[in-house]
C-alpha cells in the first residue's frame, strides 16, 4: 500500500550553528528504522562533530558546496555531486562556503541518535 508523506518533521541538528532538518521520511516522521531521508540546510560557517554511523549515507548537494572530511581525505561536494559514506567510517560534514548548502540525506538503515555516534 502506498503512503503519502504530506510533510516532513523538522529535527533538531547537531553543530555549532542552527541547521534545518526535514526529515520526510524515517524513524521520526514515518516510523520507518529501514531508511531516512531528509532535506537538510546549513548555513555558512556550520560545522558538526564528527561521526561513526551504523549506517551508510547518501548525500546530495542541491546548492552551496558541502565540505566532508573522512579520515583519510577531505571533498568539496558540489551543487549537482553526491557522496556516499559508508558505515562505520569515520565522518564529518560542515559548509564552511558561503550561502551555506542544501541537500538531501538518505540513511540506509535510518538514521537514529543512538547509531550516529558523534564525537564528544
Amino acid at each position: 500500500m502506498a503512503i503519502k508523506i504530506e510533510k516532513p518533521t523538522r529535527v533538531e541538528a547537531a553543530g555549532n550553528k542552527p541547521k534545518l532538518i526535514e526529515e520526510y521520511i524515517g524513524k521520526v516522521n514515518s516510523q520507518n528504522s529501514n531508511v531516512s531521508i531528509a532535506k537538510m540546510k546549513s548555513p555558512e560557517g556550520w560545522i558538526e562533530p564528527g561521526q561513526t554511523p551504523e549506517f551508510d549515507e547518501y548525500t546530495l548537494v542541491l546548492f552551496g558546496k558541502l565540505h566532508v572530511k573522512t579520515k583519510d581525505e577531505e571533498f568539496d561536494i558540489n551543487a549537482g555531486e553526491a557522496i556516499v559514506a559508508l558505515k562505520g567510517e569515520w565522518v564529518q560534514y560542515s559548509s564552511p562556503y558561503t550561502n551555506g548548502a542544501e541537500y538531501i540525506s538518505v540513511c540506509l538503515p535510518a538514521f537514529s541518535p543512538e547509531t550516529v555516534h558523534r564525537d564528544n
